[in-house]
């Protein structure tokens, strides 16, 4: 998580490490074909139409269950994919101008179109790891044009046991497990995240999976983006998170992936999908 593609790659040849879950750690080969990674097949109803590709890291084209075709899109990754570096503690981006680009990606896999970002609508390291950009492209425009539409929101809080797929598409590739359980606090270096979601041991992402949707196999639904890893068994430092539990007892899982739950985001998006962090449920942290 903690490193920056650039960075992350010099580091890599430097040391022999590895790098990160959370960060690309290399440029994905053009002509890749989608591979999946997973301990089953995943659903049917899941598939890479609506994910995009970044720069770094991986992303998904996500509506509310409100949105208008009209509403400007959204595209959900993960704050520390901002191409403006990752957020301090306690510091939240809000209405920033952005001109990023994303690729958008068809069920098999294939990038179709190019997405441009207007704006960073919402991005924070704070309690949670998100970005959401908003795109000069309607949700209908989109469909019109790509044939794709945006991966909706869940909005209630997901279940342990549930299966789900890790959908990058960076990569090209996917990841299917169940969700193992949650996380009070998930610790990394300077950042705590609170209620993570932890995976069974069959989602092994990878660096360049940032920011991929976490996808409930049985309704198709969003219910996390994924963010981090414990790489080598370290306690609480970067790319080695922790987790503290109510009473201050803190966990080591080496190897064990970790995602965000985004169910939260659903009442901070209003109007217009349009970010009001001053609505009625919105629990998002605010600058």
């Amino acid at each position: 998580m903690n490193k920056p593609l650039a960075g992350a790659f010099l580091a890599a040849l430097l040391l022999g490490a590895s790098v990160a879950p959370a960060v690309a750690a290399e440029p994905a080969p053009q002509h890749q074909a989608p591979e999946t990674v997973a301990a089953a097949p995943a659903a049917k109803a899941v598939t890479f139409a609506g994910t995009v590709a970044l720069s770094n890291c991986s992303g998904s084209v996500v509506r509310s269950p409100d949105a208008a075709p009209t509403d400007p899109a959204l595209v959900l990754s993960n704050g520390h994919c901002l191409e403006s570096g990752f957020p301090g503690p306690g510091e939240v981006v809000v209405d920033q101008p952005s001109s990023r680009s994303f690729t958008l990606l068809d069920a098999s896999g294939n990038g179709v179109g190019t997405l441009k970002a207007s704006k960073i609508a919402y991005g924070t390291m704070t309690d949670t790891d998100l970005s959401l950009y908003e795109t000069t492209s309607t949700y209908q425009q989109i469909e019109d044009r790509y044939g794709i539409e945006a991966l909706e929101l869940e909005t209630a809080h997901p279940t342990a046991g549930t299966a789900i797929t890790v959908a990058s598409g960076y990569w090209k590739r996917t990841y299917s497990c169940d969700i193992d359980g949650f996380v009070h606090q998930l610790k990394e270096g300077r950042w705590t995240w609170k209620d993570s979601v932890r995976y069974t041991p069959e989602c092994r992402t990878i660096g360049g999976t940032s920011g991929s949707p976490v996808i409930d196999d049985a309704t198709g639904k969003v219910v996390a983006v994924n963010n981090t890893g414990n790489e080598s068994g370290q306690e609480c430092t970067d790319n080695n998170p922790c987790e503290v539990d109510e009473n201050g007892q803190v966990t080591v899982r080496e190897g064990i992936n970790y995602a965000q739950q985004t169910y939260t985001m659903v009442p901070c998006i209003g109007a217009g999908s349009k970010i009001d962090l001053n609505r009625e449920g919105c629990a998002l942290p605010k600058p």
